[in-house]
């Protein structure tokens, strides 16, 4: 019996892919996309991509190339408007909000700004400013980039019996976003004005941290995807560090390690931990310093915590002096957290800005390479996750790593 092939009317799940690179480093996002109507959607893919899903097998792959211009507008003078300071909503709805330079904000928080139509959520940046005056660039944050696309089709449904519908543009939901984290023409973003790195609860880590929390902080699905992350980056019988480290160190089981540290808040955390040969009790908030000698990790890990670091340049210096020359340092993130120990920065960035912080960090410290961003979104929440009754989604998963040079 042949292979079933994809069908011009059916439902199908497949991955689509973009890889771009800016002068700060390379840039990767991976959606998924499950029961994607072909007759519907196929039109707004480009030709090679659509020929390597029609008539195509599961597990078929394609690629092509976009070139500015050709996806997202092409980006204009025109766009980037000078207006009065005061024209900046500082009250909005209902949040006190202050512009910073290479920072993204909604064009609606601009008042009487021409181009900007009443309710606008789409993002500009404000790239100078001063007391009285304010330039804000509302072009496309992708404009200008090209990129190459990939993708792969996973399961074919069959055709189904469907009248009606809403398209989905693949190529708008993996390139809405894009550009929102790398820096403004290499000037660096204003990321550590006004108190950013205060947390609504200043009461020391210590206290917080020694209530024993025997839980994962995403759902299995990222968990998993976190796991062939660090599996494909770490080298092998590599001597790791997994700092700010919990009861998983998100190491599958066939990832042969040399030897394994963690460093976190929690001894009983630590403890319950398999993959560690060696645990310790450091709280990165009161002592950056790290108790290692320089050079003696091949890799440095760090699972949703980079987000509660309240000097977290110290600490990417110090993860650079104990790093092996050529070692990974890797940060993994998503889009929950303890809200009262994240810094308050963090909850007013926009999620894809936030991996522009991270890159921010490895670049002030110095001593990097090699700089990566990489984010994969629309998979499928376990049916048995506590939360699938509320989201069909997965956790998002965002990442920034980069080499001690």
């Amino acid at each position: 019996m042949s292979e079933q092939r994809v069908g011009s009317h059916d439902l199908i799940d497949i991955q689509f892919s973009i890889d771009w690179d800016s002068g700060e480093g390379h840039h990767h996002e991976t959606r998924h996309f499950y029961n994607f109507h072909v007759w519907r959607d196929i039109d707004l893919l480009p030709q090679d991509i659509q020929s390597a899903i029609i008539d195509q097998q599961v597990g078929s792959q394609g690629s092509a190339k976009v070139f500015a211009g050709d996806n997202v507008p092409a980006k204009s003078s025109f766009n980037v408007k000078k207006a009065r300071r005061k024209q900046f909503n500082s009250n909005f709805k209902g949040r006190i909000v202050e512009p910073f330079a290479g920072r993204f904000y909604p064009q609606d928080i601009m008042k009487d700004l021409s181009g900007v139509l009443p309710g606008s959520f789409l993002p500009l940046r404000v790239t100078d400013l001063d007391e009285q005056d304010i330039t804000c660039d509302l072009n496309h944050p992708f404009a200008g980039f090209n990129f190459q696309m990939s993708s792969k089709v996973n399961a074919i449904h069959g055709t189904p019996d469907e009248h009606g519908g809403r398209c989905v543009d693949p190529m708008e939901m993996l390139t809405q976003h894009q550009g929102m984290q790398i820096r403004h023409q290499n000037v660096p973003t204003d990321f550590y004005s006004n108190g950013g790195f205060k947390r609504m609860d200043e009461v020391a880590d210590t206290a917080f941290y020694s209530m024993s929390r025997m839980t994962d902080h995403l759902d299995a699905a990222a968990l998993a995807n976190v796991k062939d992350l660090y599996a494909g980056l770490l080298p092998e019988n590599a001597r790791v560090l997994d700092l700010m480290s919990s009861v998983n160190s998100h190491l599958r089981d066939d990832v042969k390690t040399a030897h394994v540290t963690g460093l976190g808040m929690n001894l009983e955390e630590l403890e319950a931990n398999p993959r560690l040969d060696e645990k310790l009790v450091q709280d990165l908030n009161k002592t950056p310093r790290l108790p290692f000698d320089d050079d003696s990790f091949d890799a440095v890990l760090c699972t949703v915590s980079v987000e509660y670091l309240i000097d977290p340049v110290a600490v990417f210096e110090e993860v650079r002096r104990v790093l092996k020359p050529g070692g990974l340092f890797i940060n993994t993130f998503s889009n929950r957290w303890f809200p009262p120990k994240v810094i308050n920065l963090w909850i007013d960035l926009h999620e894809y800005e936030r991996m522009g912080l991270v890159s921010d960090y490895y670049l002030k410290a110095g001593g990097f390479k090699d700089l990566h961003t990489w984010s994969l979104q629309g998979l499928q929440r376990p049916e048995n996750d506590k939360y699938s009754m509320h989201t069909a989604d997965a956790d998002p998963l965002y990442a920034v790593w980069a080499y001690k040079a």
